[in-house]
């Protein structure tokens, strides 16, 4: 590690990593209780019944993006964080950080989409607090919550950790879609398109996947490092190989154009709307025409994991070469979500 926090620490990737297991669980050890999940699972004793919990604050930038803003993002990606892990929220705190100086009329429309996407969710506020920055200490806007799940499907053990040979890795939608998005509406950078974020909530698309009781393995929700970071997550943590066929990636040509005019790869992008589902091979038709039926309609089978090239990740072109999907490294997006 360097001798201070890099933008890169932020990013998702390798660095993220490193900063995680070689400070944070070191000094934590003994205190923590998850395993690296998208959320925690706890219980208040052994007699009560188990619950998902996660936390995460939202810096993104610009606030208002097309597609959605930082009130309807922060309320996705918090009650998503516990959809991975078969979970639906129902209670939410949150805490704005608001720079002196910002426009009340913006403010109101960030917490009325903050509002209208608790609605959709079904999820309550539970608790809430606002403090005021001086001007320059702050950028304009930071929200931090915390959503609290319940597990409706007990049947449900979703973990990185138990990944087995053999099996299927799907996506629910299109890949790199709200990285693009922020890219191309950031101040300076000039692009015009109609593209839109994919922000949205996942568990209404996922509960008919958990009712039919399919064998799922893992979800996880591809946000900073984007696809790329899930699937070395998976390859490291279950000590699998996994081979994904690009041709099978659904990329929209809006994406795949701002990746070449930039110089980035979709798979290291972040969706906010989009998960990658592990699922048992006998399962994963089934699994991808409920996904369709739920108004998933570019969802698709990707790849498989394999006892080939444990820890790694192998991406096959359409021209049958082969090479490695590595974590994505360096400073990719800041600020994304």
């Amino acid at each position: 590690m360097s001798d201070s926090i890099l933008l890169s620490h932020g990013s998702g990737g390798v660095e993220s990593q490193n900063l995680i297991t070689e400070l944070f669980y070191p000094l934590l050890e003994g205190c923590v209780m998850g395993g690296g999940e998208d959320a925690g699972i706890g219980s208040l004793s052994q007699n009560t019944e188990k619950f998902a919990l996660s936390t995460d604050g939202y810096v993104v930038s610009p606030l208002f993006f097309n597609g959605g803003d930082i009130g309807k993002l922060c309320v996705c990606g918090s009650c998503n964080d516990v959809a991975m892990m078969g979970a639906k929220a129902r209670y939410l705190s949150a805490s704005f950080m608001i720079e002196e100086g910002f426009l009340i009329a913006d403010l109101k429309r960030i917490v009325e989409s903050f509002a209208n996407t608790l609605k959709q969710s079904g999820a309550k506020l539970l608790s809430a607090d606002t403090k005021v920055l001086p001007k320059g200490t702050l950028d304009k806007l930071f929200i931090t919550t915390t959503a609290l799940g319940e597990f409706l499907y007990p049947h449900l053990n979703l973990s990185a950790f138990g990944i087995p040979q053999d099996c299927a890795i799907l996506v629910s939608g299109n890949i790199g879609t709200h990285g693009a998005v922020i890219y191309s509406n950031r101040e300076g950078i000039g692009l015009q398109s109609d593209l839109q974020s994919d922000c949205s909530l996942l568990y209404p698309v996922l509960e008919p996947l958990f009712e039919a009781k399919l064998q799922l393995y893992a979800l996880r929700d591809a946000t900073r490092g984007g696809i790329a970071s899930v699937l070395n997550e998976w390859a490291n943590a279950s000590k699998i190989g996994i081979e994904i066929e690009e041709e099978h990636l659904p990329i929209l040509s809006q994406v795949r154009g701002i990746c070449e005019l930039l110089g980035f790869e979709a798979y290291n992008l972040a969706n906010e709307g989009m998960c990658m589902l592990c699922v048992a091979k006998e399962d994963a038709t089934k699994a991808l025409e409920i996904l369709h039926s739920q108004g998933a309609p570019n969802a698709a089978i990707i790849g498989y994991t394999t006892s080939e090239n444990a820890t790694k990740v192998v991406l096959k072109t359409p021209f049958n070469a082969r090479r490695y999907l590595d974590y994505p490294s360096g400073e990719l997006l800041p600020r994304i979500c």
